[in-house]
């Protein structure tokens, strides 16, 4: 707890214009400073890192280096204190990894929720329920192709929960049941090819929805307001990587990157990104707004 208050009063007094009030770690007035971000592939595929990232790269004379994969992966990557900071999906994840040391604290950035496609034919007949456990259950008994990622990201430990709920423990030596490996993106570009049924998140979905002809969301809803499961609400959190667990992170700029993400006008930002396209945000801002848990 004494530690949860010294970073939430330090966050208040480098205030939103921290970046402008001096270098930060690693900065010369030639070069930019650098810093690590570990990250989901959601973030990437759907476009808001691209659509939020410059503002910070440029208020602050950063340079940030992505790395996106499964939240998993991510974990892992700060685990070893090769990122300076992560964005990621996984709460139970999340929470062990301060419970273990690696950072200090876990704060809210944002939150969407998770729909299951599949092909417009609909072969298990699981359009218009209302639980995802009970659409696994209906696609299992079909034998109805589905595709998994089964990278250990974020999606994949909530797809692994809802089978669970489900009461089936679905293996790769099922045929139609299909572990690829690989991120939401390609994962959906698959099921689209395959015609199979997939969990993914709405943001993903929404921002490829034009690259896949032959998918549909058939549980959860057209909207987030439209999903009533919810064991299909998807936070996402940030987190520092602890220096003293982990010496060469850049702690400081991470620190710096959690102030900014979570301040007024980013987190308004994040609120507007895919409302022009799509009809609305594929995130919505946690801060101010953030969902019950």
């Amino acid at each position: 707890m004494k530690k949860t208050w010294i970073l939430f009063v330090f966050l208040l007094l480098i205030g939103p214009a921290a970046c402008k009030a001096g270098p930060v770690p690693g900065q010369t007035p030639q070069s930019p400073a650098r810093l690590i971000l570990a990250t989901t592939t959601s973030t990437a595929d759907s476009g808001l890192l691209d659509f939020i990232l410059p503002d910070f790269e440029q208020t602050c004379n950063v340079k940030v280096e992505v790395i996106a994969v499964g939240t998993g992966q991510a974990i892992e990557i700060g685990r070893k204190g090769d990122a300076d900071l992560l964005l990621v999906h996984s709460r139970t994840a999340e929470d062990r990894f301060v419970a273990d040391g690696h950072a200090h604290e876990r704060f809210d950035v944002m939150y969407n929720d998770f729909v299951i496609v599949g092909p417009t034919s609909d072969p298990a007949r699981i359009g218009g329920l209302v639980s995802a456990s009970e659409a696994f259950r209906a696609i299992a008994a079909a034998q109805a192709a589905f595709v998994s990622r089964g990278d250990r990201s974020g999606t994949h430990v909530r797809e692994l929960s809802l089978w669970s709920l489900a009461g089936i423990t679905p293996t790769a030596e099922m045929p139609w049941y299909q572990v690829i490996g690989q991120g939401m993106g390609d994962t959906l570009l698959f099921a689209n090819e395959q015609q199979a049924y997939t969990l993914t998140d709405r943001g993903t979905y929404l921002s490829m929805r034009g690259r896949l002809p032959g998918l549909t969301i058939l549980v959860g809803g057209q909207t987030l307001a439209d999903n009533l499961d919810r064991e299909l609400l998807n936070p996402y959190g940030v987190l520092a990587v602890n220096p003293d667990m982990h010496p060469g992170v850049n702690y400081d700029l991470a620190i710096k990157f959690i102030e900014w993400i979570r301040s007024p006008e980013i987190q308004a930002r994040i609120g507007r990104y895919g409302v022009d396209r799509f009809g609305q945000p594929l995130f919505y801002p946690a801060v101010s707004q953030g969902p019950h848990e």
